[in-house]
């Protein structure tokens, strides 16, 4: 071995002998580690750094506090910089580091795309679609026949229109109206017929059912089916001919449903709106098709008014959203609220899976509900609230914690009318919703708390969500007057299903972080006003007012005492001079750095005067 070897061998030989420096890994107490053993097989995402005869995988995994060493000939091609998938596919007892090969090369570190699909792999998510179902799908054939159209009922000629995010392709769902007398209209909610075209125990079937669900990153949508179906056949493109599966309603402009029917439809969608577009005509009362959609959002509004008194939850909250520039860079962050053209959207669609919920499992008589994938909502945690409703008294709230489901549900609509427009209103709704259960899937029936609904399953999203296609195939067999099916089976496709959304929402999440993080990047050294949003042993995490995003003050930097973590009282404690910095301070703060790696942005205390919620 020659010297340039062994310099090289000096130089990474730290990360066999011990943790590397600056690479200690601080985990929550809670966290839990797992042995070596354990690891064997997993698959984890970081940087290369490669030396002549080896390499190694640098995570920021807080389950694995150790480096991943890769042999040469495991290293796929793969260079200093580059972010890699690794599996690990060996690790002694005696072993410091794991051995691993390279399964996928990523790209260079920092470039957008590598750093999306590191997201994906990092949760297990497909980043990539596989060439046998692409296939597949290319030979599926977007012309409608007559025998299919003779088979439906015939919307084509009903004023029929989409409402969608401005960039969307995916239009899986279609709204239609017509006027039968005075004071009672037919509307339908016409939903893309994707089981038509992708037979269950196919190819493509497969795969959406092994994704279960779109993931929508910042930046773009991996989709749940092959392009060509989710963009283009299924599609409801405006001005093509398209089948779909749909839910027709007789109803009366203050909401009330005289009668409704599940039926197999043709429609020809006149317009595709965005939701500006359509916001702009019900604002203006001026516009294309301005009568339709100015009845429909006076009946959205009517049917929005009884949920909430029949005691659904208000949650209306802000999405942080990104102007991205041709490379992927967040040029402009800003919050996008839910206005009355989504509302109108939502409420429609929730009245479609409610009554397709209603068809197939509300039986009389004693007679047993076939089969259904429903979309339940526990009631939520009687400690989880009376611990909300201690956090909202310090800014001078109130919450009622037991009584009625209404009762309760009043209570939380009133805080949450209370806080609008307040600094407070996103720390508050945030934690309100942290004391909710997590809605998920299942075949057993409880009702879905947070929407006041007995029954409630998913129907209108097939493009982007599996448990719909269930739901189509299944209400498609009943209707038919097929048997129920097995009850099994289906909570175990249900229970995939909801660990896969949960996944989606973690990689959905990281995703705005990491361009949360990107987009405060040049902003170093700037002082902005936020208020604490989280508090730990090791520092507190503060929200910006400016653009929500969010970065932590580590304790050590609090240099004026030795400060205490009091969990009970969400606060940092001074030991001398008993200052508090406490959940839901306001506080000014200097942007200290910006770790893309980790996504991690570090502030820095920059003014001690805080303003106490009392």
């Amino acid at each position: 071995m020659g010297k340039k070897d062994k310099k090289v061998n000096k130089k990474y030989q730290h990360r066999i002998n011990s943790r590397p420096p600056g690479k200690s890994r601080k985990r929550n107490a809670k966290e839990e580690v797992v042995t070596t053993s354990e690891h064997v097989g997993n698959t984890f995402v970081g940087t290369l750094e490669v030396a002549k005869g080896y390499a190694f995988l640098v995570t920021e995994n807080r389950i694995l506090a150790n480096d991943i060493f890769i042999p040469k000939e495991k290293l796929k091609g793969g260079k200093t910089g580059d972010k890699a998938v690794v599996k690990i596919i060996q690790w002694s007892d005696r072993a410091k580091n794991p051995v691993g090969r390279v399964t996928d090369i990523l790209g260079r570190t920092g470039e957008n795309t590598a750093e999306m699909h590191a997201i994906l792999a990092e949760f297990g998510l497909p980043y990539a679609y596989p060439k046998t179902v692409e296939k597949a799908a290319e030979k599926i054939s977007e012309k409608i026949s007559g025998e299919d159209i003779a088979e439906r009922e015939d919307f084509r000629n009903v004023t029929t229109f989409t409402i969608d995010p401005k960039d969307a392709k995916d239009f899986d769902d279609a709204l239609s109206i017509c006027k039968l007398e005075d004071n009672l209209w037919e509307i339908g909610v016409h939903i893309a017929d994707v089981t038509h075209y992708v037979p269950e125990g196919s190819i493509i079937d497969k795969e959406a059912e092994k994704r279960a669900t779109s993931v929508y990153l910042v930046d773009r949508t991996v989709s749940m089916l092959p392009e060509r179906l989710s963009n283009f056949i299924c599609s409801l493109r405006p001005n093509e001919e398209k089948l779909t599966f749909s839910v027709i309603f007789r109803i009366t402009a203050e909401g009330t449903v005289e009668h409704s029917r599940i039926v197999h439809t043709v429609i020809k969608s006149d317009r595709r709106f965005t939701y500006e577009e359509a916001q702009q005509v019900i604002e203006t009362r001026e516009g294309d098709l301005k009568e339709e959609l100015l009845t429909m959002d006076a009946i959205a509004k009517a049917l929005r008014e009884k949920r909430f008194a029949n005691g659904a939850i208000n949650f209306d909250r802000y999405e942080i959203k990104f102007d991205i520039d041709e490379e992927g860079k967040p040029i402009n962050a800003y919050l996008k609220e839910s206005k009355d053209a989504n509302k109108l959207v939502e409420e429609f669609m929730l009245l479609a899976n409610r009554t397709v919920a209603e068809k197939i499992g509300k039986v009389s008589g004693g007679k047993k509900a076939k089969v259904l994938p429903y979309r339940i909502h526990d009631l939520p945690d009687p400690e989880k609230l009376e611990n909300l409703a201690q956090f909202i008294a310090r800014f001078g709230y109130k919450l009622r914690t037991t009584g009625s489901r209404q009762e309760v549900s009043k209570s939380i609509n009133r805080l949450l009318d209370d806080i609008q427009g307040k600094k407070e209103e996103n720390l508050i709704e945030t934690v309100s919703i942290r004391a909710m259960q997590k809605a998920v899937y299942s075949t057993y029936n409880i009702g879905h708390y947070g929407l006041a609904f007995d029954y409630y399953t998913h129907f209108t999203s097939p493009i982007r969500r599996f448990p719909d296609m269930m739901v189509h195939r299944l209400l498609t067999r009943y209707m038919a007057g097929g048997k129920t099916v097995s009850k099994s089976i289906y909570e175990d496709l249900c229970k995939h299903s909801s660990n896969m959304e949960q996944l989606a929402a973690n990689a959905e999440r990281a995703s705005v972080k990491y361009k949360q993080v990107e987009f405060m990047a040049d902003k170093v050294g700037q002082v902005f006003d936020g208020v604490i949003s989280g508090v730990t042993e090791w520092g507190v995490y503060v929200e910006l007012h400016q653009n929500k995003c969010e970065g932590m003050i580590p304790v050590r930097d609090f240099d004026d005492d030795y400060y205490d973590f009091d969990e009970k009282n969400y606060c940092l404690c001074g030991r001398k001079w008993n200052r508090k910095y406490s959940l839901g301070d306001e506080i000014t703060i200097q942007v200290a750095s910006a770790n893309l790696e980790k996504k991690q942005l570090d502030f820095a205390l920059f003014s001690a005067t805080r303003k106490r919620h009392s």
